[in-house]
């Protein structure tokens, strides 16, 4: 046949789009010459931009994520008039890494493929990333090798407009304080006294966290705190990161020498960027969305609580990475 057309439809969240990542290298192991695109949210686009398997990235926004000066209409006739565009382009195939979703299920018949193919199984304990494989199994894909990493581009521009940080010998080590699910969220008595604990092992940190007020029904944020660590920690080697938009976070991991964070999407963006990763995990699934790439020490207490991991847990796991990664490139 000629150089198949293929569209991957990922409606879901950050961390879910970055799993998908390995799908479009194997795609294009298969199909080196053809047209491989993605439709995601516009909130989630940045995790795709650069990467180097797909040649498009088509985006829509969400009504509930629309500015302050776009009314439900406008938004409903952009994403219209993109779906009329996305029909015309007659793809070969679309396929749904992320199951049969009504509203995924919707676009595809909207956009009226040869073929749609949907992920209908997830296997019983694997990762996320071999669910999404799994979609693929019918354009016979290779499953003999392990699946690549996931991956992350960042933004070069951006990360050069960022504050650059003092050369210290210190190496930057990023702590992301926020957590969308309650059982996810770490005390903030205990990031003080790891943030303490981090300087007196001579690292810098680089504190991010979701900007904003925490009853913000939207986007809630850390702002209270972040504000409540900094003032805590006074004149310890700290850079704050307040990430506003996708790209910043990107960035800002990017320039970290490893990671500590709650398994979410910051968690993911990080494996996509390689990094070492120490992650806490509460009621989510551990073996299906742990990082997948780089090495990474995993804590989860049976409680299935993240606030019941001491400081002292964390440190030594901190301790075991960083021995690890630095035996590995040494």
């Amino acid at each position: 046949m000629k150089s198949p057309r293929i569209l991957v439809i990922r409606k879901d969240n950050i961390g879910d789009l970055v799993c998908t990542t390995p799908l479009f290298a194997r795609l294009r192991a298969r199909f080196p010459e053809a047209f491989i695109a993605a439709l995601v949210t516009e909130y989630n686009t940045p995790v795709l931009t650069g990467n180097p398997h797909l040649d498009a990235v088509y985006s829509y926004q969400k009504a509930k994520h629309r500015h302050e000066n776009e009314s439900w209409l406008g938004v409903y006739a952009r994403r219209a008039a993109l779906f009329f565009r996305l029909r015309r382009m007659k793809f070969d195939w679309i396929l749904l890494p992320g199951g049969p979703h009504p509203s995924a299920l919707r676009a595809a018949r909207v956009l009226n493929p040869g073929q749609t193919i949907v992920r209908t199984q997830t296997p019983p304990g694997a990762h996320e990333v071999f669910c999404v494989l799994a979609c693929a199994a019918a354009l016979e894909i290779d499953d003999a090798t392990p699946p690549p990493p996931t991956r992350v581009i960042p933004d070069r521009r951006l990360m050069a407009t960022l504050p650059p940080l003092p050369h210290d010998g210190r190496r930057p080590i990023g702590v992301h304080i926020s957590a969308r699910k309650p059982p996810q969220r770490w005390p903030v008595e205990r990031f003080i006294t790891l943030i303490g604990a981090l300087h007196e092992r001579g690292e810098r940190v680089l504190l991010f966290w979701s900007p904003g007020a925490a009853d913000n029904p939207l986007h809630p944020g850390d702002d209270d705190k972040a504000r409540q660590i900094l003032q805590a920690v006074g004149e310890l080697a700290v850079t704050p990161m307040p990430t506003r938009a996708l790209p910043e976070l990107i960035a800002g991991l990017a320039r970290c020498q490893a990671v500590i964070c709650s398994d979410g999407g910051a968690m993911h963006l990080a494996a996509g960027l390689g990094k070492p990763i120490v992650c806490l995990f509460g009621n989510s699934d551990a073996r299906r969305w742990h990082p997948w790439g780089p090495r990474y020490q995993l804590l989860q207490p049976a409680s299935h609580q993240v606030g019941e991991i001491s400081t002292a847990e964390l440190l030594n796991a901190f301790d075991l990475l960083m021995a690890r990664h630095d035996h590995e490139i040494h």
